[in-house]
């Protein structure tokens, strides 16, 4: 399906397959946090500094549109949730295929927390958004999580590995889940996954030598890139966030590799 390729290469780069995607959906979840409350200076900042796409929510699809300078993707996230729900885990869609389409988006993206009360409703969501996506040649991002009474640790290699394989079996093209610590442990995430995995950027970290670790290893493991939001639209130098931490890393795990 040429839609598809087409729109998948404006999220991942077409010469080496890895993506760096700054997700920036956080407003609804948790509010305009620092970083998110001038959209245009981040998103300027962020995709000067080389970041491949963006993750929005729809209403920001206009006010952080650009208008000039180095073209990114646009992700639409398609659902949501606010940390003053009873559950802030159950998330419900606000968006859909066809609104992401006219608003000119290169993908989209949609949330699951397994383990969670409402799984039900949201594989139900991440089945039908998967559907649709396909039939209209559009990329989708779906973020898995393991989160909910009866999970006790959402970085274990089993919960992350069965996680990663839910979102790929429901239709995902690319699917982003936590790091699990480890170049060994992330490998068995990517190896039982048949599309690419991006790992998640997590809590803001309180050095740039923490972050490029866990890039550095989930790209040995495999990964196919990251998807980091407050570790990058929180960062004292966003344009060095993007691009030397994180792109470096990502670019000597590929060199090695290659050697």
């Amino acid at each position: 399906m040429i839609g598809k390729k087409i729109r998948m290469e404006r999220i991942m780069n077409r010469e080496t397959g890895k993506t760096v995607i700054v997700p920036m959906d956080h407003g609804v979840t948790i509010g305009p946090v620092a970083g998110l409350i001038d959209l245009q200076e981040t998103v300027n900042a962020v995709a000067d500094g080389g970041a491949d796409a963006f993750v929005v929510h729809k209403g920001v699809a206009e006010a952080g549109h650009r208008g000039k300078g180095k073209d990114v993707g646009l992700i639409l996230h398609l659902s949501a949730s606010t940390q003053m729900a009873p559950d802030p885990t159950s998330k419900t869609m606000v968006c859909t295929v066809e609104e992401a389409i006219k608003l000119g988006a290169d993908g989209v993206s949609i949330h699951v927390n397994l383990g969670a009360e409402d799984e039900r409703s949201m594989l139900n969501d991440l089945g039908h958004t998967g559907r649709v996506a396909a039939e209209w040649g559009m990329p989708l991002l779906a973020m898995m999580y393991t989160r909910g009474p009866h999970v006790k640790n959402e970085y274990d290699v089993k919960l992350v590995k069965h996680a990663a394989r839910v979102g790929a079996e429901l239709g995902a093209d690319i699917v982003k889940v936590v790091y699990t610590g480890s170049v060994e442990s992330f490998r068995e995430v990517v190896e039982g996954c048949f599309v690419p995995v991006v790992i998640a950027g997590g809590e803001k970290m309180g050095n740039d030598e923490d972050l490029c670790a866990m890039v550095k290893g989930a790209m040995a493991a495999g990964a196919a890139g990251v998807s980091i939001g407050r570790n990058i639209f929180q960062h004292k130098d966003r344009r060095k966030s993007s691009r030397p931490s994180v792109k470096s890393s990502i670019a000597r795990v590929r060199l090695k590799k290659k050697s």
